[in-house]
Protein backbone atom coordinates (compact mmCIF):
# COMPACT_ATOMS: atom_id res chain seq x y z
CA UNK A 1 0.00 0.00 0.00
CA UNK A 2 1.55 3.11 -0.96
CA UNK A 3 1.50 5.97 1.69
CA UNK A 4 -0.02 8.10 -1.04
CA UNK A 5 -3.30 8.00 -2.38
CA UNK A 6 -2.82 5.67 -5.02
CA UNK A 7 -2.90 1.88 -4.39
CA UNK A 8 0.18 0.32 -6.28
CA UNK A 9 -0.42 -2.82 -8.79
CA UNK A 10 1.58 -3.95 -11.52
CA UNK A 11 0.29 -2.82 -15.26
CA UNK A 12 0.78 -5.53 -17.03
CA UNK A 13 0.40 -3.77 -20.76
CA UNK A 14 3.25 -1.75 -19.41
CA UNK A 15 5.33 -4.97 -18.50
CA UNK A 16 4.48 -6.55 -22.19
CA UNK A 17 5.90 -3.22 -23.41
CA UNK A 18 9.30 -3.27 -21.27
CA UNK A 19 9.72 -6.67 -21.64
CA UNK A 20 8.77 -6.15 -25.93
CA UNK A 21 11.50 -2.70 -25.76
CA UNK A 22 14.29 -5.24 -24.11
CA UNK A 23 14.09 -8.19 -26.60
CA UNK A 24 14.29 -5.56 -29.58
CA UNK A 25 17.19 -3.60 -27.60
CA UNK A 26 19.22 -6.87 -27.30
CA UNK A 27 18.12 -9.53 -30.48
CA UNK A 28 17.85 -6.54 -33.19
CA UNK A 29 17.95 -8.26 -36.08
CA UNK A 30 18.85 -11.47 -35.24
CA UNK A 31 20.30 -13.63 -32.55
CA UNK A 32 23.58 -14.76 -34.66
CA UNK A 33 24.76 -16.97 -32.04
CA UNK A 34 21.61 -19.17 -31.62
CA UNK A 35 19.99 -18.76 -35.14
CA UNK A 36 23.16 -20.09 -36.95
CA UNK A 37 23.35 -23.19 -34.66
CA UNK A 38 20.68 -24.45 -33.38
CA UNK A 39 17.78 -25.68 -35.93
CA UNK A 40 14.48 -23.53 -35.80
CA UNK A 41 12.48 -26.29 -34.87
CA UNK A 42 14.74 -27.69 -31.69
CA UNK A 43 13.35 -28.41 -28.21
CA UNK A 44 15.02 -28.11 -25.02
CA UNK A 45 14.59 -27.97 -21.16
CA UNK A 46 16.01 -25.18 -19.31
CA UNK A 47 16.06 -23.95 -15.53
CA UNK A 48 17.23 -21.11 -13.16
CA UNK A 49 18.70 -21.88 -10.20
CA UNK A 50 19.92 -19.20 -7.24
CA UNK A 51 23.68 -18.89 -6.97
CA UNK A 52 23.04 -17.16 -3.80
CA UNK A 53 20.30 -16.53 -0.89
CA UNK A 54 17.88 -14.20 -1.37
CA UNK A 55 14.36 -13.14 -2.18
CA UNK A 56 12.98 -14.05 -5.33
CA UNK A 57 10.69 -11.34 -7.53
CA UNK A 58 10.15 -10.87 -11.10
CA UNK A 59 8.44 -14.42 -12.26
CA UNK A 60 5.91 -12.86 -14.16
CA UNK A 61 8.39 -10.57 -16.16
CA UNK A 62 10.88 -13.50 -16.99
CA UNK A 63 7.89 -15.71 -18.32
CA UNK A 64 6.69 -13.18 -20.21
CA UNK A 65 10.30 -12.55 -22.22
CA UNK A 66 10.40 -16.23 -23.11
CA UNK A 67 6.51 -16.82 -23.79
CA UNK A 68 7.31 -13.15 -26.43
CA UNK A 69 9.55 -15.42 -28.21
CA UNK A 70 7.73 -18.53 -27.69
CA UNK A 71 4.06 -18.33 -26.68
CA UNK A 72 4.23 -22.35 -26.11
CA UNK A 73 6.76 -22.52 -23.75
CA UNK A 74 6.00 -24.28 -20.77
CA UNK A 75 6.53 -22.52 -17.80
CA UNK A 76 6.82 -24.45 -14.31
CA UNK A 77 7.78 -22.12 -11.41
CA UNK A 78 9.26 -24.00 -8.27
CA UNK A 79 8.96 -20.89 -5.77
CA UNK A 80 6.79 -17.93 -5.89
CA UNK A 81 7.79 -13.97 -5.70
CA UNK A 82 8.35 -12.99 -2.45
CA UNK A 83 9.82 -16.54 -1.26
CA UNK A 84 13.50 -17.21 0.43
CA UNK A 85 15.64 -18.97 -2.18
CA UNK A 86 19.06 -20.61 -1.00
CA UNK A 87 21.90 -21.14 -2.86
CA UNK A 88 22.09 -23.95 -5.01
CA UNK A 89 18.17 -23.93 -5.30
CA UNK A 90 15.55 -24.23 -9.05
CA UNK A 91 13.61 -21.75 -9.08
CA UNK A 92 11.72 -22.34 -12.13
CA UNK A 93 11.88 -24.93 -14.76
CA UNK A 94 10.81 -24.46 -18.49
CA UNK A 95 10.43 -26.10 -21.51
CA UNK A 96 9.86 -25.24 -25.53
CA UNK A 97 12.05 -23.93 -28.01
CA UNK A 98 15.43 -23.93 -27.74
CA UNK A 99 16.57 -20.88 -29.51
CA UNK A 100 13.72 -18.77 -28.10
CA UNK A 101 15.00 -19.72 -24.62
CA UNK A 102 19.04 -18.82 -25.44
CA UNK A 103 17.57 -16.00 -27.27
CA UNK A 104 15.69 -14.54 -24.11
CA UNK A 105 17.49 -15.63 -21.31
CA UNK A 106 20.20 -12.22 -21.07
CA UNK A 107 16.67 -10.47 -21.07
CA UNK A 108 14.96 -12.23 -18.32
CA UNK A 109 17.62 -12.48 -16.31
CA UNK A 110 18.12 -8.82 -16.46
CA UNK A 111 14.57 -8.25 -14.86
CA UNK A 112 14.97 -11.41 -12.43
CA UNK A 113 17.98 -10.54 -11.10
CA UNK A 114 17.43 -6.68 -10.62
CA UNK A 115 13.75 -7.41 -8.79
CA UNK A 116 14.92 -9.96 -7.11
CA UNK A 117 18.07 -7.68 -5.49
CA UNK A 118 15.91 -5.17 -4.81
CA UNK A 119 13.49 -7.56 -2.77
CA UNK A 120 16.43 -8.56 -1.33
CA UNK A 121 18.16 -6.12 0.12
CA UNK A 122 14.38 -4.57 1.05
CA UNK A 123 13.41 -7.91 3.11
CA UNK A 124 17.02 -7.25 5.04
CA UNK A 125 16.11 -3.75 6.37
CA UNK A 126 12.50 -4.95 7.16
CA UNK A 127 13.74 -7.97 9.08
CA UNK A 128 16.48 -5.90 11.15
CA UNK A 129 13.54 -3.16 12.21
CA UNK A 130 11.24 -6.48 12.61
CA UNK A 131 10.90 -5.74 16.70
CA UNK A 132 9.08 -2.14 16.04
CA UNK A 133 6.22 -0.61 14.19
CA UNK A 134 8.18 1.57 11.73
CA UNK A 135 7.78 0.57 7.98
CA UNK A 136 10.62 0.49 5.22
CA UNK A 137 9.84 3.19 1.99
CA UNK A 138 11.79 3.16 -0.83
CA UNK A 139 12.01 6.25 -2.77
CA UNK A 140 11.71 7.55 -6.43
CA UNK A 141 15.54 6.75 -6.80
CA UNK A 142 14.39 4.04 -9.29
CA UNK A 143 15.94 3.26 -12.67
CA UNK A 144 14.27 5.38 -15.56
CA UNK A 145 11.58 3.51 -17.38
CA UNK A 146 11.61 0.80 -14.38
CA UNK A 147 9.79 2.17 -11.33
CA UNK A 148 6.60 -0.10 -11.36
CA UNK A 149 9.36 -2.86 -11.38
CA UNK A 150 11.36 -1.05 -9.11
CA UNK A 151 8.68 -0.73 -6.76
CA UNK A 152 6.75 -4.01 -7.03
CA UNK A 153 10.01 -5.34 -6.06
CA UNK A 154 10.28 -3.35 -2.60
CA UNK A 155 6.69 -4.98 -2.02
CA UNK A 156 7.82 -8.43 -2.63
CA UNK A 157 10.64 -7.64 -0.17
CA UNK A 158 8.18 -6.54 2.49
CA UNK A 159 8.43 -3.05 2.51
CA UNK A 160 6.03 0.02 1.75
CA UNK A 161 6.09 2.27 -1.33
CA UNK A 162 6.15 5.64 -0.70
CA UNK A 163 4.53 8.11 -3.05
CA UNK A 164 4.54 6.83 -6.57
CA UNK A 165 5.71 9.69 -8.83
CA UNK A 166 5.15 13.37 -8.18
CA UNK A 167 1.50 13.36 -8.53
CA UNK A 168 -0.07 11.03 -5.54
CA UNK A 169 1.18 12.91 -2.69
CA UNK A 170 2.61 16.20 -2.07
CA UNK A 171 6.43 16.39 -0.36
CA UNK A 172 8.08 19.98 0.32
CA UNK A 173 11.59 20.16 0.13
CA UNK A 174 14.04 22.93 0.85
CA UNK A 175 13.48 24.62 -2.74
CA UNK A 176 9.56 24.59 -2.23
CA UNK A 177 9.97 25.92 1.06
CA UNK A 178 12.21 28.66 0.13
CA UNK A 179 10.52 30.01 -2.85
CA UNK A 180 6.78 30.07 -0.80
CA UNK A 181 8.98 32.14 2.10
CA UNK A 182 8.89 29.05 5.03
CA UNK A 183 7.03 25.77 5.92
CA UNK A 184 4.03 27.32 7.03
CA UNK A 185 3.03 29.33 4.30
CA UNK A 186 4.29 26.53 2.06
CA UNK A 187 1.70 24.09 3.55
CA UNK A 188 -0.99 27.13 3.26
CA UNK A 189 -0.43 27.73 -0.05
CA UNK A 190 -0.55 23.95 -1.50
CA UNK A 191 -3.85 22.91 0.48
CA UNK A 192 -5.62 25.42 -0.93
CA UNK A 193 -5.33 23.94 -4.23
CA UNK A 194 -5.09 20.27 -2.67
CA UNK A 195 -7.49 17.64 -3.55
CA UNK A 196 -9.21 15.85 -0.27
CA UNK A 197 -7.01 13.02 0.93
CA UNK A 198 -3.74 13.83 -0.08
CA UNK A 199 -1.63 14.29 1.77
CA UNK A 200 1.44 16.42 2.94
CA UNK A 201 4.61 15.73 3.62
CA UNK A 202 7.21 18.10 5.03
CA UNK A 203 11.12 18.30 5.04
CA UNK A 204 12.85 19.35 8.44
CA UNK A 205 16.64 18.91 9.04
CA UNK A 206 16.27 20.83 12.33
CA UNK A 207 14.07 20.61 15.91
CA UNK A 208 12.52 24.50 14.60
CA UNK A 209 11.62 23.48 11.27
CA UNK A 210 10.24 20.11 13.02
CA UNK A 211 8.05 22.44 14.84
CA UNK A 212 6.83 24.89 11.99
CA UNK A 213 5.80 21.72 10.08
CA UNK A 214 3.79 20.65 13.70
CA UNK A 215 2.37 24.38 13.06
CA UNK A 216 1.42 24.24 9.37
CA UNK A 217 -0.38 20.99 10.23
CA UNK A 218 1.41 18.49 8.18
CA UNK A 219 0.71 15.38 7.82
CA UNK A 220 3.92 13.93 7.66
CA UNK A 221 7.09 15.35 9.13
CA UNK A 222 10.49 13.84 7.60
CA UNK A 223 13.48 14.22 9.87
CA UNK A 224 16.55 14.37 6.88
CA UNK A 225 20.07 13.61 7.68
CA UNK A 226 19.57 14.39 11.43
CA UNK A 227 21.73 12.29 14.54
CA UNK A 228 19.89 9.65 16.73
CA UNK A 229 19.81 12.32 19.33
CA UNK A 230 17.84 14.76 17.14
CA UNK A 231 15.34 11.99 16.32
CA UNK A 232 14.57 11.74 19.23
CA UNK A 233 13.94 15.15 20.45
CA UNK A 234 11.80 15.35 16.89
CA UNK A 235 9.90 11.94 18.15
CA UNK A 236 9.16 13.50 21.16
CA UNK A 237 7.96 16.74 20.06
CA UNK A 238 5.99 15.40 17.72
CA UNK A 239 4.23 13.18 19.83
CA UNK A 240 1.75 11.83 17.60
CA UNK A 241 0.87 14.64 16.21
CA UNK A 242 1.85 13.82 12.54
CA UNK A 243 3.40 10.62 11.27
CA UNK A 244 7.39 10.54 11.35
CA UNK A 245 9.77 9.73 8.78
CA UNK A 246 13.31 9.03 9.09
CA UNK A 247 15.74 10.18 5.91
CA UNK A 248 19.43 10.27 5.00
CA UNK A 249 22.55 8.03 5.65
CA UNK A 250 20.27 5.44 6.38
CA UNK A 251 22.21 2.13 6.57
CA UNK A 252 21.48 -1.29 7.50
CA UNK A 253 23.51 -1.66 10.68
CA UNK A 254 21.66 1.95 12.05
CA UNK A 255 18.26 0.87 10.79
CA UNK A 256 17.49 -0.94 13.95
CA UNK A 257 18.86 1.73 16.54
CA UNK A 258 16.71 4.45 14.53
CA UNK A 259 13.35 2.24 14.61
CA UNK A 260 13.92 1.89 18.12
CA UNK A 261 13.64 5.84 18.70
CA UNK A 262 9.80 5.48 17.27
CA UNK A 263 9.50 6.78 13.66
CA UNK A 264 6.72 5.35 11.95
CA UNK A 265 9.07 5.55 8.44
CA UNK A 266 12.27 4.79 7.27
CA UNK A 267 12.79 5.47 3.90
CA UNK A 268 15.82 3.92 1.90
CA UNK A 269 16.88 5.05 -1.34
CA UNK A 270 19.74 2.43 -1.58
CA UNK A 271 16.44 -0.08 -2.08
CA UNK A 272 16.61 0.50 -5.82
CA UNK A 273 19.57 3.77 -6.91
CA UNK A 274 22.36 1.31 -5.44
CA UNK A 275 20.69 -2.25 -6.65
CA UNK A 276 23.08 -5.26 -6.02
CA UNK A 277 21.48 -7.81 -8.99
CA UNK A 278 21.06 -11.26 -7.36
CA UNK A 279 23.27 -13.97 -9.01
CA UNK A 280 21.31 -16.68 -10.65
CA UNK A 281 21.81 -18.69 -13.73
CA UNK A 282 20.15 -20.58 -16.79
CA UNK A 283 20.95 -24.06 -17.18
CA UNK A 284 20.30 -26.25 -20.11
CA UNK A 285 18.61 -29.66 -18.92
CA UNK A 286 20.91 -32.06 -20.59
Amino acid sequence: MSMGITEFKLDLSLIDEMVLRAINEDVGSGDLSTDLLIPKESTVRAKIVAKDYGVVAGLLVAEKVFKQLDPELNWKPRRKDGAQIKRGEIIVEFEGSYRAILTGERSALNFLQRMSGIATRTSKFVNAVKDYKTEILDTRKTLPGFRMLDKYSVQVGGGTNHRIGLYDMVMLKENHIRVAGGIIPAVQQVRKGLAEGIKVEVETTTLDEVKQALDALADIIMLDNMSNEEMLEAVKLIAGKAKVEASGSVTLARAKTIAALGVDYISVGALTHSVEALDLSQQIIV
